[in-house]
């Protein structure tokens, strides 16, 4: 009794994400077309490999050991097919990614360019939302977003470990009004509000000697793009929270001066995520190895 390597797929796929929907989007079909090549197989082996209620879908005792008989064949195929791919320089297709704005600014140089220089036969789209989405369900390889933003069944891939948001205004702002000490005293500022993709306006997070602090910061200008909050700020509009990797050239220069730093503590920075699957595409793979070797040398900027 024989099984396809594709049947083989789907049994493992099913197992990974302990259901069809998932499994079915990762690849490519239906979960009702899924569902009855499982039963097919199942039933031509005599053997069921799943228990399914209208609730979940586990492994039997037969399918446990189906999977870790099997799992050392598929993994092996994977690495083959990998390797090939990226060893003979044939990465090819297209990339696509899903990300914040201000993220793809911060990625754009080195990493994006250096990989489109390093596979030059694969095409890189980078669509830009504020908001989370289905990547799989999108049609993208993979997202990037904050580490704590990440899907918890998602395969997460550090870009850079930290990164932190400050307080900034511009010298014109700051030459009428006193620096903030505490976060108590923005009170008595302009501040230009941040309000996210949910539609919720941000409260600023603050934290030292583990207290921590949320601001309702007053102001009667709301962006919703770290783009437009920098611009703001460098025209003296008010003060503004903002990502450091992103202004870290204006507050080198003088443009911009930091404030509350004792009370901005650095915290969990951004990381690439993806669906868990058998086989990874190599044009993944080689992005990924990319980030690793970015990070192992401290090459890599991105924001939030």
């Amino acid at each position: 009794m024989k099984a396809s390597l594709a049947e083989l797929e789907a049994i493992a796929a099913v197992a990974r994400h302990g259901g069809f929907r998932a499994a079915a989007r990762e690849l490519g079909m239906s979960s009702s077309a899924l569902s009855h090549a499982v039963a097919a197989l199942e039933e031509r082996l005599s053997v069921r490999i799943f228990n399914r209620t209208t609730r979940s879908v586990t492994l039997s005792d037969a399918g446990e050991r189906f999977i870790a008989d099997i799992a050392p064949a598929l993994a092996a195929i994977d690495r083959a097919i990998e390797n090939a791919g990226i060893s003979s320089g044939s990465v090819s297709g297209t990339l696509r990614l899903n990300m914040a704005p201000g993220a793809a600014r911060m990625l754009l140089v080195p990493l994006i360019l250096q990989y489109g220089r390093r596979y030059p036969n694969v095409e890189v789209e980078i669509v830009t939302d504020n908001a989370l989405v289905d990547v799989i369900g999108k049609g993208f390889d993979a997202g990037v977003r904050l580490a704590e933003a990440v899907p918890t069944d998602m395969v997460a891939i550090p870009i850079v470990p930290t990164v932190r948001s400050l307080v900034v205004g511009s010298p014109a702002y700051f030459s009428e009004r006193p620096r903030p000490l505490t976060p108590g005293d923005l009170s008595q500022h302009r501040c230009i509000r941040a309000r996210m993709a949910s539609g919720k306006l941000y409260r600023w997070e603050f934290e030292r000697h583990g207290q921590s602090i949320l601001i309702d910061a007053p102001g009667s200008l709301t962006l919703d793009a770290s783009d437009l909050m920098l611009t703001a700020v460098l025209e003296g509009a008010g003060l503004a929270y903002i990502g450091e990797p992103s202004m870290a050239d204006h507050i080198a220069a003088g443009s911009l001066i930091p404030v509350l730093q004792d009370w901005s503590p650095p915290y969990p920075g951004l990381s690439l995520y993806f669906a868990q699957r058998r086989q990874m595409p190599a044009r993944l793979r080689a992005f990924i190895d990319l980030i690793r070797e970015q990070t192992a040398s401290g090459g890599s900027r991105p924001e939030d």
